[in-house]
């Protein structure tokens, strides 16, 4: 028997105040030039990320998200003049990522749609030129589920992949806070430079700060590193509106670990430092699903839903080990590469870390999930003194802002 040992966590214990000239509104010329501040036991240390090297634990093992940020946003113009805008959240047929991407003709999507009052019925049509040939590029409403839309696209031209309308249609969703419209800069600046995985609509912003230049000093120190996939939804800029936490509906996110990963991880004998919340969720995550097929080892749906962390049960807790063995297996099993999975984890205070040791994270908004996350690594009130120090000593803030690394006592 499973019981429920949630608590009665308070959003408003979140908060704190951020001017909005402690945004950063655009990044650093040089990416590794941020500043870096330290949290080791309890005490803190300004630094700046080219030295991270010098901060990390002897044989850390770092992980990195590559997926990369997709140009979600498409602009429409129906006759009358009003301007629609749909922004792509999550592939709905093919609901495979890549698959989607590969379409030739029509696929559809789980959207946002911007002045909805002002589409009632019919297609909305754009003329394209991709590949130096035209295309008729549609847009039709199937169906809606709360706020969101099912949008079917399709489109004349079948030597056309939806990955390549949208790189010719689409705009690249920078973070709403940042209160502009993306330039041309940003489809650089705003990626990182080791993303390769089709699918966010949000960056992996602590990887931002990372150049060659870090990298190479990290191999130099004897840092190992290993990537996994997490494509991150609009749900990551997604307020706290709940007064209790409990009452928060998470959302989900897709993931994919090499098999090879899940091996490093395994063997390895150092501490895991995971860059950004992604890694940190994708990572967390790994645990639960190991425990999912200590029940069932069939290959049906893997999902880590937002409460399973929370669940006490009378079985025998998993081992690290034996929760990533139960994934190999499983891998085996099914003659499969990559573990693909879907997770809706909240880490907040109460939360128990299995794998993650330190986390390389920017400062987060007020009242977000991201700052819960934050509050369960760091323990207590902690995080507070973290970002009262952030604040008075020139930090800056939100996704194009400086970061932390935070460590395990």
């Amino acid at each position: 028997m499973e019981v429920s040992i949630f608590w009665d966590i308070r959003i408003n214990d979140y908060d704190y105040g951020l001017p909005d000239s402690r945004i950063a509104k655009y990044p650093l010329v040089k990416r590794d030039e941020s500043k870096l501040l330290v949290y080791k036991e309890g005490k803190i240390t300004d630094a700046r990320f080219c030295n991270l090297a010098e901060y990390l634990p002897d044989n850390s093992l770092m992980i990195f998200n590559n997926t990369k940020v997709i140009q979600a946003r498409l602009h429409f113009q129906k006759i009358t003049g009003a301007q629609i805008e749909i922004f792509c959240l999550e592939p709905h047929s093919p609901n495979d990522y890549q698959l989607n991407f590969q379409q030739t003709q029509r696929c559809s999507w789980v959207c946002l749609v911007g002045n909805l009052k002002k589409w009632k019925e019919g297609d909305l049509i754009k003329e394209l030129v991709v590949n130096g040939e035209p295309v008729m590029f549609k847009a039709r409403r199937i169906q809606t589920n709360g706020d969101s839309h099912i949008i079917e696209f399709e489109w004349d031209n079948t030597g056309v992949t939806f990955s390549e309308l949208l790189e010719v249609a689409g705009e690249l969703p920078i973070p709403p806070y940042l209160n502009r419209d993306t330039e041309e800069q940003d489809k650089e600046t705003y990626q990182t430079i080791y993303s390769k995985i089709d699918g966010s609509v949000a960056a992996p912003t602590a990887g931002l700060h990372f150049t060659p230049e870090v990298f190479e000093l990290l191999g130099k120190s004897g840092v190992k590193t290993a990537e996994v996939t997490l494509h991150v939804g609009a749900g990551t800029f997604r307020p706290v509106k709940t007064e209790e936490v409990k009452d928060h509906v998470m959302h989900s996110e897709f993931i994919s670990v090499k098999r090879d990963v899940i091996e490093q991880l395994l063997n390895h004998k150092g501490k895991v430092i995971a860059v950004g919340t992604t890694s940190v969720r994708t990572l967390e995550s790994l645990y639960y699903i190991g425990e999912l097929l200590e029940k069932d080892n069939s290959s049906g749906e893997l999902k880590v839903t937002q409460w399973q962390p929370y669940k006490a049960s009378t079985e025998k807790e998993l081992s690290v080990k034996e929760s990533l063995t139960n994934i190999l297996t499983y891998l085996d099993k099914n003659n499969l590469t990559s573990l693909i999975a879907e997770t809706q984890i909240i880490i907040a205070p109460g939360y128990i870390y299995k794998i993650v040791d330190g986390i390389i994270t920017n400062f987060h908004q007020p009242k977000s999930t991201l700052l819960l996350l934050v509050s369960a690594f760091t323990g207590g009130d902690n995080w507070k003194a973290i970002y009262k120090h952030a604040l008075d000593n020139d930090y800056r803030f939100l996704s194009y802002g400086d970061s932390s690394l935070l460590l395990k006592e």
